[in-house]
């Protein structure tokens, strides 16, 4: 959209291109600067070879604001500050103040690792070494944020891990010349609209005949886990032309909106379960722990989650959670009885309002004629009354169970909205 300046992520690390590692920072600052009105032009995911490394950082030095992730480290393939000073030509010097903030950091670790400090200082000095006219944002662990500005530009470089680039992130963002680069976008609102069950195609054949994007408003459509995501970005001109298409939207899957915020799934279904006064347990067996892992990833999820049982193995379906062996024997352990007695189990063990329980086939083995892969039955118990789904899941083992946990929280939704609304 003219007028909004470009911001360009590169994003560094050989496990990362290899996969053997999942990036969260590409996405978690494309969503921050989408929030403060610039435009997330490009995610850049590289690895440590200092030729493509450098080319990344030449692409994104171009834009308005180039943020590199990773690489901070004190050894010698920690190359990112190395190569942002050669790209901006600029030489790198030792920052006495930053060095001696991180050697007070690496001797506090040298002395509880009982290592002579002189293991760490060749490393301290690297780290303190920046390019001219670079300021540090402040220090996650010995690695420090740093912020250069050049003619109106700006490039930022943060630590790889996404907890400490989480916790440099504020300082960057609060940085005068970083608020300058703000400054000159132009306000921006934005409208989430979150439904569950539609088509990705009928929500786009609605939008195509509720009326086209431009000239100030931007409209994406985001799939996922049966989820549709649809984001309204408009100036203060184009706001009655979001208005009259947010309200196509609803008139025609009002019935399937669950949220207008961008909460996780998990902290909607603790946050209905807090307000309508009930307890929440899980018992999981295809999906492992997912959904207990989702729920308990909500902070202070603790008012509502009072936890859960991995029951893998039968023997554990009929011995923790009371199963009785004759139901799994007639019908199978994938099947809507044993989620049923699996759901009423974890209610009676853990003394809980409602529980959730999910069974099923995530392969890649493990089928059965008239039980293929993908199967999964899920069942919330409740006092009135329970719900049950048999779902046929698509993808492989890791999609199914992913997919598995989402649907089973979505159904807990539906069952705490009820008794939210029974409650009120």
């Amino acid at each position: 959209m003219p007028g909004r300046p470009r911001a360009i992520v590169v994003v560094s690390g050989s496990e990362l291109v290899r996969g053997q590692r999942r990036d969260l920072n590409g996405p978690y600052l494309a969503g921050e600067l989408q929030r403060l009105g610039l435009e997330p032009a490009k995610v850049v995911i590289v690895g440590d070879r200092p030729e493509d490394l450098a080319a990344a950082l030449h692409d994104g030095l171009a834009a308005d604001v180039c943020i590199a992730t990773g690489g901070l480290g004190p050894t010698h393939d920690d190359r990112t500050i190395e190569l942002l000073a050669r790209e901006t030509g600029r030489r790198l010097a030792v920052d006495p103040a930053l060095e001696l903030e991180i050697e007070a950091v690496s001797r506090r670790i040298a002395d509880r690792l009982r290592l002579p400090y002189a293991d760490f200082a060749a490393g301290v000095r690297k780290q303190a070494s920046l390019p001219v006219g670079a300021v540090s944002l402040g220090l996650a662990g010995t690695a420090p944020g740093v912020l250069l500005e050049r003619e109106g530009r700006i490039a930022i470089a943060l630590p790889g891990p996404p907890a400490e680039l989480r916790r440099l992130w504020p300082l960057a963002v609060a940085h005068p010349a970083f608020r300058d680069v703000v400054g000159r976008a132009r306000p921006r609102h934005h409208r989430v609209l979150r439904f569950f069950g539609p088509s990705e195609s009928a929500v786009a054949r609605a939008l195509d005949e509720a009326g086209s994007e431009g000239n100030g408003l931007e409209v994406t459509v985001c799939a996922r886990e049966l989820e549709i995501h649809v984001d309204l970005f408009f100036e203060e001109g184009a706001r009655a032309r979001a208005a009259g298409i947010e309200a196509a939207l609803l008139e025609e899957f009002a019935a399937r909106l669950f949220s207008e915020d961008e909460r996780p799934l998990a902290a909607i279904v603790i946050d209905l379960a807090r307000s309508a006064g009930v307890t929440l347990a899980t018992a999981e067996s295809c999906t492992g722990g997912l959904l207990g892992a989702a729920l308990t990833e909500v902070a202070g999820a603790s008012d509502a989650y009072l936890g859960g049982v991995v029951a893998y193995a039968n023997e554990v379906k009929t011995g923790q959670l009371g199963v009785p062996e004759d139901v799994i024997r007639r019908h199978g352990a994938v099947s809507g009885e044993v989620a049923a007695a699996m759901a009423e189990g974890a209610r009676r063990v853990f003394r809980a309002d409602v529980a959730a329980a999910v069974t099923g086939i995530a392969g890649p083995g493990g089928a059965s004629p008239g039980k293929p892969v993908g199967l999964v039955h899920v069942h919330v118990a409740a006092p009135g009354g329970g719900e049950a789904r048999r779902l046929d899941l698509p993808g492989d083992r890791e999609a199914v169970r992913a997919r598995a946990s989402a649907l089973t929280l979505h159904l807990l939704r539906r069952v705490l909205s009820r008794s939210g609304a029974e409650a009120a």
